[in-house]
């Protein structure tokens, strides 16, 4: 059977293969405390060493959600790519913060992934029945991709196998009353965006191909109520017309579509159903042409206001090299209004992949938890984390505070939790964008005060400590 699943996954022919005789009991033991994984992507052969790298613990953008809250538990459980006290390989992690005593428990370790490629980081979705599921990635067909389930509701103590597949990038959505809306990826050879659906988590629906344009796309997700969207951009054959210029370092063009019906179709923000697959870069799905303009597009983040229309928060850049070469980086929103794209800008930073997220409060504030600011390490991957304030719908922007200040090591991958609670309202990792280093994992509070997990742990819970 797992021999089966797994071609026929690499295949994108996977029907239905996981059934409740596949779930079987999975070991798990604690971890000691609370460590990232370090990562590189490709060397640049100059003072910057790396395209990027650092503490990737909560990397990369593409995999959502990495933390959940739970209402009823009162709980926000994570995952997050760990690493043993003793040596750089990726462990798959699952957690949670106690809101009720400001805790943490020493984390279960799902598994040794036996890698340091942090694309194989985990995230997770919580069923209407409070039982966690862990999405374990797989970078492109190297490696299987695992689907966990804890045994009990809202509890890491014990779990399940209940699938080993393949897939990339994984999203998925609980939508409670219909079931899993997983959107992701699948190497063919590109990157092309797919969607599967599942009333239980165990029988799974085909995967359909929802975009693969030119050499394929990005995405990220977010859901809205019953409804889900993506933006996202793509990877061209010939970015202004030159060959030599094609595939994921080109990325460009900016893309939005949701679906209202659980994935039966996709439609534009304004109603428009859009066939699928999406294959052409002039599609009713585009948002701007970037790739007329010279610029690449890295997405950074999706909600919505309270009305359901989409933001998206996105950076542009001219080159994919790190650096000061083509000067800042910028940070924009695309605002659906109801009737058109707005564009505005945020700020600006210096790095391609200084991730962070945005949130939409019920007063209508614009928030964005952000490593905008230069680290220890400049033009790396990450660096001082910023809150910023927008009260005018991203007309203007304030910076109401730094959340990290004389750091030694660069912050990086600011991530949302799904209901995000006040007091845990973004969490991430951080670490040297020049070399390898230790990473710590870090969240804050709604208001900008950051704490730091607990890296080693001599009881079985532990509070975190503040960091300024």
């Amino acid at each position: 059977m797992r021999a089966i699943a797994v071609l026929a996954a690499l295949t994108g022919l996977c029907v239905s293969l996981a059934t409740a005789q596949d779930v079987k009991p999975w070991p798990v033991q604690r971890d000691t405390g609370y460590r990232g994984i370090w990562y590189f992507n490709q060397e640049t052969k100059n003072e910057y060493v790396y395209k990027y790298s650092g503490g990737l613990g909560t990397y990369c953008v593409d995999h959502i959600p990495m933390a959940v809250y739970a209402p009823k538990a009162d709980k926000t459980f994570f995952v997050y790519g760990g690493s043993p006290a003793d040596k750089n390989t990726l462990l798959e992690m699952v957690s949670f913060y106690d809101h009720a005593t400001g805790e943490f428990p020493r984390p279960v370790i799902l598994m040794d992934k036996k890698t340091t490629d942090a694309h194989d980081n985990p995230v997770l979705s919580i069923d209407q029945d409070g039982r966690i599921w862990v999405f374990a990635s797989a970078h492109g067909t190297s490696r299987p991709a695992y689907i966990f389930r804890s045994v009990k509701p809202y509890d890491i103590s014990e779990w399940e196998l209940t699938l080993e597949t393949n897939f990339s990038y994984p999203q998925p959505w609980y939508i409670e009353g219909k079931g899993f809306l997983f959107l992701h990826t699948r190497y063919a050879p590109g990157r092309g965006l797919n969607w599967q659906t599942s009333t239980d988590g165990l029988t799974w629906s085909e995967p359909k191909q929802l975009a693969y344009i030119e050499e394929g796309d990005y995405q990220i997700s977010w859901p809205w109520k019953d409804k889900v969207g993506t933006a996202f951009n793509h990877h061209p054959h010939a970015f202004q017309g030159n060959p030599k210029q094609k595939g994921l370092n080109w990325r460009t063009n900016l893309y939005y579509v949701e679906s209202r019906d659980f994935g039966t179709t996709w439609q534009t923000a304004s109603g428009e159903i859009v066939a699928t697959p999406i294959t052409s870069p002039q599609t009713p799905a585009l948002v701007h042409d970037y790739a007329a303009e010279g610029k690449l597009v890295y997405c950074c983040d999706l909600n919505y206001d309270a009305s359901g229309n989409p933001i998206i928060l996105y950076e542009l850049s001219t080159t994919f090299m790190p650096g000061p070469e083509g000067g800042p980086k910028e940070w924009l929103t695309a605002r659906w209004t109801g009737t058109e794209w707005k564009i505005l800008p945020v700020t600006t930073s210096d790095h391609n992949y200084d991730v962070g997220s945005m949130y939409v409060e019920r007063d209508g504030l614009w928030r964005i938890i952000a490593p905008t600011e230069p680290g220890p390490q400049p033009y790396g991957v990450g660096g001082e984390v910023a809150l910023w304030l927008s009260s005018d719908q991203g007309q203007t922007w304030k910076k109401e505070r730094l959340i990290t200040e004389n750091s030694t090591l660069n912050n990086s991958y600011c991530r949302r939790p799904l209901n995000a609670k006040p007091d845990f309202y973004a969490f991430w990792a951080d670490g040297d964008a020049r070399k390898q280093s230790p990473s710590h994992l870090y969240f804050t509070t709604k208001e900008g005060q950051a704490f730091r997990m607990p890296a080693e742990m001599t009881g079985e819970t532990a509070k975190a400590t503040p960091i300024q």
